[in-house]
C-alpha cells in the first residue's frame, strides 16, 4: 500500500518539474526572459543616461534654471490649459455685442482685402445675418448698437476705394519707372 501512495506523489512531482522546465524552455525560446530583464534594468539604464548627461553639462543653462516653478503651490484648476492658451495666443473672448461692434469697425479693411464683388457681397450678407441674429437673442453684456450694413451702399464704397487704390498703384509704378533712354540716333545735335 505504501508503494501505491508514493507512486502518485512521484508522478506529480515529476510532472510539476517537467512543466517548470517546459515553461523555462518556452520563455527562453520566445525571448520573454530577455524582455523581462530589459524592462527590469530600464530604470537603472535611464538613471545612468541622466548621470552621463549631467556630467557632460547638458542640463546647464536650461530656460527657467534657478527660477521658481510657475503656479507651484496654487490650488488645482482643471481649466489651467485653457487659461494658458488664452494668455499665450492672446485670445479675447468678448460678449457678442462688443465683438460685432469691433468687427463692424474693422469690416471695411477686411473688405478691401477681397478682390471680387461676389466675395464682398457674401461677407456683407454674412455680417448682416449675424447682427440680426444677435438682435433677436438675449446675450450677456452691453446692448447691441451695431446696425446691419446696406449691402449696395457698402459695395459702392468698396468699388470707390478699390478704384482709388488701383489708381494710386498705377501712379506709383509710373513714378518708379525710369524715363526711357534715348538711343544715339535719336539724340539731337546742337
Amino acid at each position: 500500500m505504501s508503494d501505491s501512495h508514493e507512486q502518485p506523489r512521484d508522478t506529480a512531482r515529476s510532472s510539476e518539474h517537467s512543466q517548470a522546465e517546459d515553461e523555462a524552455e518556452r520563455r527562453k525560446r520566445s525571448g520573454e526572459s530577455a524582455a523581462h530583464a530589459r524592462i527590469a534594468n530600464q530604470a537603472s539604464w535611464v538613471d545612468q543616461q541622466v548621470r552621463v548627461a549631467m556630467t557632460k553639462g547638458e542640463f546647464d543653462d536650461l530656460p527657467g534654471a534657478g527660477k521658481p516653478i510657475a503656479d507651484l503651490g496654487t490650488e488645482h484648476d482643471p481649466d489651467w490649459w485653457i487659461k494658458r492658451l488664452v494668455e499665450r495666443e492672446q485670445i479675447a473672448v468678448l460678449p457678442p455685442s462688443v465683438a460685432l461692434r469691433k468687427e463692424d469697425a474693422e469690416l471695411d479693411d477686411r473688405l478691401d482685402t477681397l478682390a471680387f464683388e461676389g466675395d464682398v457681397r457674401r461677407e456683407l450678407e454674412d455680417f448682416n445675418e449675424r447682427v440680426i441674429r444677435a438682435r433677436y437673442s438675449l446675450s450677456p453684456g452691453p446692448p447691441l448698437v451695431t446696425m446691419p450694413r446696406d449691402v449696395d451702399a457698402a459695395l459702392d464704397a468698396w468699388r470707390e476705394r478699390r478704384t482709388a487704390r488701383l489708381d494710386a498703384q498705377r501712379a506709383a509704378l509710373a513714378a518708379a519707372r525710369p524715363a526711357p533712354r534715348r538711343r544715339w540716333w535719336q539724340r539731337r545735335r546742337g
